[in-house]
């Protein structure tokens, strides 16, 4: 009898052992402690287009990070207080959740929010925040070319560019292939930093002598000559016009659209948990203690 039980006994030890026996882990590549970095984790580092040298130093750089990142984290596990790791888990508890519910949020806003905004739109959120788009910096509308300095034509190229009429700018355009640089669209407004980058001669100090309402100048250096008319001037502090912050203005009434689409969304998906029973408060199993 003792026999049998001695027998038994080392039967379900061995079993146990075996019970307790860990899978044995595919193609390991590193360890510390019981995680293993494996093989099939290095195919996200490694593409075809690095020699077999430079893939030996990625792989060699990716498992000393890995290993550093493990040992810390162990370490780390070991020396923080009990509390601390619970707040921490609860943090990364958190952050996952956020991100799964942030990325479905924007996919269905991607998907179903009309992202149209029409020019009566724009011009009525406009017209009742004004007083909020004030210029940090002068603005103007001008057209301008650049020409070498022993371009032969200039007298030419000058009387059409002050005249401006629309055989000027057929023959302009023509001749354009010849210029250094140019730009004949006079009706969009750009910052006056912009001309003083692309001008010699003009700077933050003198460009208020040339960047005038309908004034025509000249200048030239040893680079080149510079044929400039400003048709209009906006200063800084002035209201900014439509036409230049309407991105601004759009993407603020997107901003605000998509705000009301989550907020209407939340409450959707709220009121079809209820009305589905998938959502219930127990409120018999609220209970406070009075003071």
């Amino acid at each position: 009898m003792q026999r049998n039980l001695i027998a038994i006994l080392l039967v379900l030890l061995l079993t146990s052992c075996d019970y307790f026996k860990s899978e044995p882990v595919e193609n390991p590549i590193a360890r510390v402690g019981e995680n293993y970095l494996v093989k099939s984790d290095l195919k996200k580092i490694l593409n075809s287009n690095i020699t077999k040298e430079d893939s030996l130093i990625v792989v060699n750089n990716y498992i000393q990070n890995w290993a550093q990142q493990q040992i810390f984290l162990e370490r780390a596990k070991i020396n923080l207080s009990e509390n601390k790791q619970i707040q921490f888990e609860e943090l990364v508890r958190k952050y996952r959740a956020d991100l799964y519910i942030n990325a479905y949020k924007e996919g269905l806003v991607d998907k179903s929010m009309d992202t149209t905004v029409s020019k009566k739109e724009l011009e009525a959120f406009y017209e009742s925040h004004k007083i909020n788009f004030k210029l940090n910096e002068d603005l103007v509308k001008l057209r301008y070319i650049s020409l070498p300095v022993d371009y032969g034509e200039l007298s030419s190229i000058r009387k059409a560019f002050k005249r401006y009429n629309d055989d000027d700018k057929s023959y302009l355009q023509s001749e354009a292939i010849k210029f250094k640089a140019y730009t004949f669209n006079d009706s969009i407004w750009v910052k006056s930093s912009s001309v003083v980058k692309k001008i010699p001669k003009i700077t933050s100090e003198n460009k208020e002598s040339y960047l005038k309402k309908s004034h025509f100048f000249e200048l030239s250096d040893s680079l080149g000559v510079y044929l400039v008319t400003v048709n209009e001037v906006l200063n800084r502090t002035e209201t900014a016009p439509l036409e230049y912050v309407e991105p601004t203005v759009k993407k603020i009434i997107l901003n605000k659209r998509k705000l009301t689409f989550i907020k209407n969304l939340e409450k959707d998906l709220m009121d079809e948990a209820t009305r589905k029973k998938e959502f219930e408060i127990f409120e018999n199993n609220i209970q406070f203690n009075k003071k």
